[in-house]
């Protein structure tokens, strides 16, 4: 039973495989099985450079600091996020300014970019919620207007793409991926970069193993204050042994979508998030409850029919670390959302019973 939670890996035979021929190769880090990985995601996304590091928020975090953010500086996140797409602006040293969202999507709203872009404003960090993307035309040209840096987190949208094939990731200057356990593919922990640009391939290489540059077999010279965000082979092997089902898992999760999105059109109560683009990549399967519904007392009811579901997010304002900063301005469609969003399990290991059970469940209570 994979009902107790929203989302879960699964692993099989050629992913054991895969991590047991890496433990026998000898290279346990920054070895073949991380090359791998980077030319898979490259060959998948079309990126032209992959960087594969210990998880997205270091990701995120040598993203900003290649993009030059630093000290005095903003970044416009969304309201709606995990806490690491603001927490790696503060790792930098700027200010993370947090936009409102469009209420039927999730997803950050460019008419709320526009009104936050101050003479401080270095970049924009759109966030691919649950998998959708971002209308990222209309940011694009927002940035261009005002000579901004997007970088895309991108932790849920691996295997999206837009209608014209473009991969999630690689409409801004770079875009950062989360291998975590509960997304369609894991390496345990982990995340990657992707980037078009080689200079900016170099900094995040740079930045990934403290800022040492080797220069040959015995000669390394650090360059710049970095960090040891590395990832094993061992993580890796099982990445790359994962990739090669991507697709099949979101088609898998593409058929429980569309038996929720079935189900629940009949249910006045509930409303299935909007999914505007080509392909989902389908990490989340968010629902929005009507205002008479208690979220808590329906959590409570899901759990006893040990059915898991959780809220994605709280606004990333209401944390107490960001009151204590001094950030109070509610934003009304990120709190409406906040209210109303629950996500229920969405994964390839989950049954088709499994899900009509969710289905008769949520129908039913």
């Amino acid at each position: 039973m994979y009902l107790d939670r929203y989302s879960s890996q699964v692993i099989d035979e050629s992913d054991i495989e895969a991590v047991c021929a890496a433990l026998n190769s000898g290279v346990l880090t920054q070895g073949a099985a991380v090359e791998a990985i980077e030319k898979a995601l490259c060959e998948y996304t079309l990126a032209a450079s992959a960087i594969a590091v210990s998880s997205a928020t270091a990701g995120l975090h040598i993203a900003y600091l290649a993009a030059g953010l630093g000290a005095g500086d903003e970044i416009i996140v969304p309201a709606i996020t995990f806490a690491a797409t603001a927490n790696a602006a503060l790792y930098c040293g700027a200010k993370p300014v947090f936009a409102d969202i469009s209420f039927d999507d999730g997803l950050i709203d460019p008419r709320s970019i526009e009104s936050l872009i101050t003479p401080r404003t270095k970049a924009i960090a759109p966030v691919h919620y649950a998998g959708s993307l971002c209308d990222m035309k209309a940011i694009g040209c927002i940035a261009a207007r005002h000579n901004l840096i997007v970088i895309e987190d991108a932790a849920h949208a691996l295997g999206g793409f837009d209608a014209a094939n473009k991969s999630a990731g690689t409409f801004g200057a770079m875009g950062v991926f989360s291998f975590h356990p509960v997304k369609p593919i894991t390496t345990g922990e982990g995340g990657a970069v992707v980037t078009g640009d080689p200079e900016t391939a170099r900094k995040l290489r740079l930045l990934r193993s403290h800022g040492i540059e080797r220069g040959g077999a015995a000669e390394q010279d650090m360059t710049a204050l970095g960090f040891n965000y590395r990832i094993g082979d061992i993580n890796c092997a099982l990445g790359a042994s994962q990739l090669k089902r991507l697709d099949s898992a979101i088609k898998r999760r593409e058929a429980i979508a569309s038996l929720y999105d079935q189900a629940f059109a009949r249910n006045e109560r509930i409303t299935p998030l909007k999914t505007p683009q080509a392909r989902h990549s389908r990490h989340l399967y968010p629902i929005l409850l009507d205002r008479a519904v208690d979220k808590a007392k329906l959590c409570a009811k899901l759990r006893e029919r040990n059915i898991g579901a959780q809220t994605h997010y709280k606004p990333v304002y209401r944390h107490s670390f960001y009151r204590s900063l001094g950030y109070q301005t509610p934003l009304p469609n990120a709190e409406a959302f906040y209210e109303a969003e629950l996500s229920i399990p969405c994964h390839a290991a989950l049954s088709d019973d499994e899900v009509y059970s969710v289905i008769e469940a949520l129908n039913a209570l």
